[in-house]
């Protein structure tokens, strides 16, 4: 995966894109013929990064957003409104990117009672049929010595995650989701992954246990499953790992392999990134 690929499905392509439309905002304030093909390049060029990133911002920030932009480009008619209509465009996508932000960061854990996780997972977390990598969970549990659950099964999805959580009690104060990839990519529909997502969240949810769910690397146009996730994720508490993450490891030399499963390369990348956001609540060996 080349760097722009990894920068369009991060959502560090949507800063990039209001980054472009500020600046064609402040290029259509200038008469000169440069100036004016800046603006339109830049404009066209942000406007594709904005939409190819598939950032989940909600509906509403989007329309403020586009319904300015829209103004904007209808004062090229209207000159009394040109001025103002800049204004609005650039406050409306700085609003945007704003309500992004929070989303690029990496979500903190108080400190745990105790050595042990559970690990919820799909194929990427178990592994797929006779490739023999050591997986990351059992990586984790080899090198920090924890006590880990997992009980990632091949091809899971959230409905199926709910029915493997509900047949046995999860003791872990902290708990590792991977689960939406299989859903997203297969039949299941965006309501039915809501509810499916939902439930299986509330039922992991409570008695003090922190939940880390990985945020889903979003196709062009898929929206609405990155806006389930967050909303199910604020709901119940649940810190979201941005996306980046995940791509960061599956973007590795060697660590894929068919471009999403994880080679042995692969879980040894994803084990370091989950320890990096365990270490700190995990307590030492021997104190619990």
């Amino acid at each position: 995966m080349n760097w722009l690929l990894f920068h369009v499905l991060s959502g560090q392509a949507f800063f990039s894109g209001v980054g472009l439309v500020l600046v064609a905002a402040a290029a259509s304030t200038r008469s000169r013929p440069i100036f004016r093909r800046l603006a339109f390049w830049a404009f066209v060029l942000g406007a594709v990064a904005i939409v190819l990133s598939t950032t989940a911002i909600p509906y509403w920030c989007y329309a403020l957003a586009v319904a300015a932009t829209l103004a904007w480009i209808a004062s090229r008619y209207m000159p009394a409104w040109r001025r103002w209509t800049r204004i609005a465009v650039a406050a409306a996508w700085l609003a945007a990117a704003f309500v992004e932000l929070p989303h690029h960061f990496m979500p903190s854990l108080a400190p745990a009672p105790s050595r042990s996780i559970t690990v919820i997972g799909d194929s990427v977390s178990a592994g797929v049929g006779s490739d023999k990598s050591e997986t990351w969970p059992k990586i984790l549990a080899r090198e920090h010595a924890l006590k880990v659950e997992d009980i990632s099964q091949m091809g899971e999805t959230a409905a199926s995650a709910l029915k493997h959580v509900k047949g046995q009690v999860v003791r872990s104060a902290v708990v590792i989701v991977e689960i939406g990839g299989n859903d997203l990519l297969g039949s299941t529909t965006s309501s039915q992954f809501a509810r499916d997502l939902d439930a299986l969240l509330a039922d992991l949810a409570g008695d003090d246990r922190q939940i880390l769910m990985f945020e889903l690397p979003l196709p062009p146009l898929r929206h609405e499953y990155g806006r389930i996730q967050r909303a199910a994720a604020k709901k119940y508490g649940v810190g979201l790992v941005p996306k980046r993450v995940f791509l960061s490891v599956i973007t590795g030399s060697g660590s894929t392999l068919d471009g999403i499963h994880l080679s042995q390369s692969g879980h040894e990348r994803m084990a370091d990134c989950v320890w990096h956001m365990l270490q700190s609540a995990m307590p030492t060996e021997g104190a619990e």
